[in-house]
């Protein structure tokens, strides 16, 4: 692995932050006050071409690499990761199609995903399940040419926009789970009011009804019944878009609490005279390095993963990833909000924001627990 960037990747990264700190910033606080991005931000996202950055240019991709794709959700997450989940939520199906879909189903779908112009959504969480797919409820049922998908899928984001969904559901041909792909808002679909999250906010989470929704054959993404390799398979991708969340929270928190401890005096000097606030700030910058390493490793196998068994060995390495990244940017966060005091926990803070997306990041794509089994049994087995 070469750690020098190269120039395609340091343009992603400038257009990126400049994309970040130009519109984003001045409306971090609005955005997250109000739970809504304004239009003009997935806007910027399809005029920079920021969607499909790591996907191919005949789908409608940028043709780049995962480590293109970390650099460029690093910089948005600095300020918001409600905003960089418009681009990560999108990429499962966008991964999940490009892996297992057939030509007609890249063709159908890809170019608008890719490009920004959908947003997918991508579920197999239950209210009675989480990542425990044996236990779907949801059933598929062959008539004819079709399926008919009946059930409730848990936490779908971006399931209110335009596009897309990829939907794993036990079919009555093989007992296993199957993975279903169709157009959000066909007949039979309905959603909830959304989840209120404390965190990733302006971007929602919604329950999803499917009552007698009808499938063509054709839609039915990959095997019948090998929905679970789909799943193992495509999780890994999954994971680096939060490691790359992760990795920009605690560069924005350390950048943050830098600038706080310079500017805020105590008896007429700057607190970032204090040796124990410069270990605490040391401290943050050595995690907030560790995390960038793993990431961008991760983001570089990531790119190398072309069969089903690298595709395998990325899953394992993408839970030890995030294992540690979502563990060690809550220290880097965590010491952030005690830079600042009791200004930490205040509205209209950098900090607090990144705090409460950072306690989120811990939980989805597998809690800590899982990601510690999954590591744990791939090393002892």
């Amino acid at each position: 692995m070469d750690f020098k960037l190269s120039k395609e990747q340091e343009l992603i990264q400038k257009t990126a932050r400049e994309f970040a700190e130009k519109q984003i910033a001045p409306i971090m606080f609005e955005i997250d006050e109000k739970n809504e991005i304004p239009p003009e931000i997935p806007k910027a996202i399809i005029d920079l071409e920021l969607a499909g950055i790591p996907h191919p240019e005949e789908y409608g991709g940028a043709g780049s690499d995962y480590v293109s794709y970390i650099l460029a959700i690093e910089q948005i997450c600095r300020f918001s990761t409600g905003v960089a989940s418009l681009i990560t939520a999108n990429n499962l199906s966008i991964n999940a199609i490009k892996m297992f879909g057939t030509e007609e189903q890249k063709k159908k779908w890809l170019p608008d995903l890719c490009q920004g112009k959908q947003n997918s959504t991508f579920v197999f969480t239950e209210p009675g399940t989480g990542s425990d797919l044996k236990g779907l409820t949801t059933k598929a049922k062959k008539e004819g040419n079709c399926w008919i998908l009946n059930g409730t899928k848990r936490f779908g984001t971006n399931a209110d926009l335009k596009g897309p969904i990829t939907v794993f559901a036990v079919d009555d041909q093989s007992g296993y789970p199957t993975a279903f792909l169709f157009e959000k808002f066909c007949p039979g679909y309905t959603i909830s009011e959304p989840w209120d999250k404390i965190g990733y906010r302006g971007t929602h989470t919604y329950d999803i009804y499917l009552k007698d929704v009808k499938v063509p054959q054709e839609n039915v993404l990959g095997e019948v019944g090998k929905g679970f390799q789909i799943l193992q398979q495509n999780i890994g991708f999954g994971k680096i878009s939060i490691c790359a969340t992760a990795l920009g929270r605690a560069q924005g928190a350390l950048e943050e609490s830098i600038k706080y401890a310079k500017e805020r005096t105590q008896r007429g000097k700057p607190i970032a005279n204090f040796p124990t606030l410069q270990a605490r700030i040391a401290d943050m910058a050595a995690k907030t390095e560790a995390i960038r390493a793993l990431v961008y490793r991760l983001g570089y196998l990531a790119s190398q993963a072309k069969t089903s068994e690298e595709r395998m060995a990325l899953a394992k390495q993408s839970a030890l990833t995030k294992l540690f990244a979502t563990e060690a940017c809550m220290d880097v966060v965590r010491d952030a909000m005690q830079v600042h005091g009791s200004y930490g926990i205040m509205k209209g803070y950098r900090v607090e924001v990144l705090y409460r997306d950072a306690i989120i990041s811990e939980l989805i794509e597998g809690v800590k627990d899982v990601q510690r089994v999954i590591i744990g049994s791939s090393l002892l087995s």
